[in-house]
């Protein structure tokens, strides 16, 4: 028992380090990660790369489900890559541009993989990920146009020069070849076929390293047209999607409830679900129910590992088999509890926040496909990694909780400090001054030679004297 203590501080001690770290290079509040927000997952989440072991000890797991983002986080991302934002598809992260989008989100990635095809030498590979989404159908009157100006107000120049590839791919594929005809200008020098998330895409790639590229004009501005106008059509809902909310009435008691969807036709998958709850929520583990179709659907695998005040928050991790066509709903009650008057937020009438949950499966694909060569598309087998042609890996997050509190009247707190300090004030005031001051009698001087001789001469002269 020694030697676990040992052990699992040890990887505590790494783990805060790591995190301080981290928060002062990307200038980011990760310094607030502590052992409150600090879960140790059993089957969600493993080693990515060459890991020697596959125990989850090691493993550590938070997040901050608020933080406000500002510049400053973008410039030291930006400092990672080989060029900066001097050269290259980095040009286009204009911060006054990304963070005005309707979602941005940036991320590191750092693992070991292997040298060469012997693995007798290990690198450590370091991969930076960047997601935007622009609303370009409501910021262009109801239009599906889009350009590279118009979304980062900047084109591309040239490629870095360190950089051994560097492309641009656009989605060429439409949904109904009929109705919607699309045209992208510059015209591509080649097309790619992938298959994203269990689905076949083409793509029109644009080779920065192509010396033809910048033939015509020294800057690429990819632009799509479509060629006739299009209404707001709705997107195609993805085979698995997850939704969250909290509800309940008044300040005690409430539900957290969780639906995931399974809208494949045919083929049921198990998902593994990891929550986190903070501690100030106190679950109620025995009203967890899990519904599907009207039925009881209970988990092939849990585990969880209760709250302890102030020190570590709520884990819950299931394996839930998800039916064809189906909606599983899972509720789980809980009691706020009253927290002291220092461990309030500034604004506590906001309310906290509670972290996302993780979905994680193999979601199956709709169609057969054949699996796709690594060498041929190392960028989409990296971002969309698949088994096999059947099915491929997906991670979700739901959206965060709000949840209000019992909030004392911090104004009655306020009042009583405004009054004391002002009675304090002045009472204090007034008493050291009457007994601490000494109050001299200053005797009148006679004056000087020259008030003498003044007085003298007004003397004479029968005006008063000075």
């Amino acid at each position: 028992s020694n030697l676990w203590y040992l052990f699992s501080h040890s990887v505590d001690k790494a783990w805060k380090e790591l995190s301080n770290i981290l928060s002062g290079i990307f200038c980011a509040s990760l310094n607030f990660i502590d052992s409150t927000n600090t879960v140790t997952p059993t089957a969600s989440f493993k080693p990515l790369g060459l890991a020697n072991g596959t125990g989850h000890h090691l493993l550590r797991y938070a997040v901050l489900p608020r933080e406000v983002v500002c510049t400053e986080n973008l410039t030291p991302w930006k400092k990672l890559l080989p060029c900066g934002s001097k050269a290259g598809l980095a040009v286009l992260l204009k911060a006054e541009r990304l963070f005005h989008s309707s979602y941005h989100s940036q991320a590191v990635h750092i693992r070991p993989i292997c040298r060469d095809a012997s693995c007798l030498a290990v690198s450590w590979e370091l991969r930076q990920t960047l997601t935007v989404v622009f609303d370009t159908f409501a910021s262009g009157q109801g239009k599906k146009d889009w350009s590279l100006f118009k979304m980062f107000s900047r084109t591309l120049t040239d490629a870095c020069p360190l950089a051994s590839q560097s492309k641009v791919y656009v989605d060429i594929s439409p949904k109904n070849k009929e109705k919607e005809l699309l045209e992208v200008t510059p015209p591509p020098a080649s097309v790619h076929e992938a298959v994203v998330q269990g689905d076949k895409r083409t793509y029109a790639v644009y080779d920065l390293l192509s010396p033809s590229l910048f033939n015509t004009s020294r800057s690429l501005n990819v632009q799509l047209k479509w060629m006739r106008p299009q209404d707001s059509s709705e997107l195609p809902t993805p085979i698995l999607h997850a939704q969250r909310y909290v509800s309940g009435y008044g300040l005690q008691t409430g539900e957290i409830s969780t639906l995931i969807y399974n809208t494949h036709p045919y083929r049921a998958f198990p998902v593994i679900l990891l929550e986190t709850v903070p501690w100030y929520l106190r679950l109620y583990v025995h009203t967890l129910t899990i519904i599907t179709k009207g039925k009881e659907n209970k988990p092939s695998y849990i585990h969880y590992q209760p709250a302890q005040d102030r020190r570590r928050p709520h884990l819950l991790e299931m394996l839930i088999q998800l039916p064809a066509n189906s909606v599983t709903k899972i509720t789980i009650q809980f009691e706020r509890a009253l927290l002291k008057w220092t461990e309030y937020t500034p604004d506590p009438n906001h309310g906290f926040y509670v972290s996302s949950s993780v979905l994680s499966a193999l979601v199956p694909s709709v169609i057969a496909m054949k699996d796709v060569d690594v060498e041929q598309s190392p960028l989409f087998t990296s971002l969309f990694p698949s088994s096999d042609g059947s099915s491929y890996f997906a991670r979700l997050y739901t959206e965060p909780l709000l949840v209000n509190l019992p909030t004392p009247d911090f104004s009655m707190p306020y009042n009583v400090i405004c009054l004391t300090c002002t009675v304090v004030a002045v009472c204090y005031g007034s008493f050291y001054n009457l007994l601490t001051r000494t109050f001299h009698v200053e005797e009148p001087s006679r004056g000087g030679l020259a008030k003498r001789l003044a007085n003298i001469i007004r003397k004479f002269r029968g005006v008063p004297p000075l």
